[in-house]
């Protein structure tokens, strides 16, 4: 990914799709989607879910949608815990 795209606030978005069985609509099946977007609008996710509605059998039930900035700034922490071997 281009530092262009990532200055403009583009994250790695992850999203959970939960849709019914074609033949089966009692059964959810998980898909695991993954792209670069813009958060809070999500345009690709938004197209590929179209293209979902518009070409795919399935009916959606949820999508479960995270996404990480890739441009942050660096955190420390203290651990709370050390554990000593041998």
């Amino acid at each position: 990914m281009s530092i262009a795209r990532q200055l403009r606030d583009y994250r790695l978005t992850t999203a959970e799709i939960l849709y019914r069985m074609p033949d089966h609509q009692a059964l959810l099946q998980s898909y695991i989607w993954q792209e670069y977007d813009i958060p809070p609008d999500f345009p690709e996710l938004k197209r590929f879910l179209a293209f979902w509605h518009k070409k795919l059998d399935g009916p959606i039930h949820s999508v479960r949608v995270v996404h990480i900035p890739l441009i942050t700034v660096p955190t420390t922490g203290m651990i709370g815990t050390e554990f000593t071997l041998h």
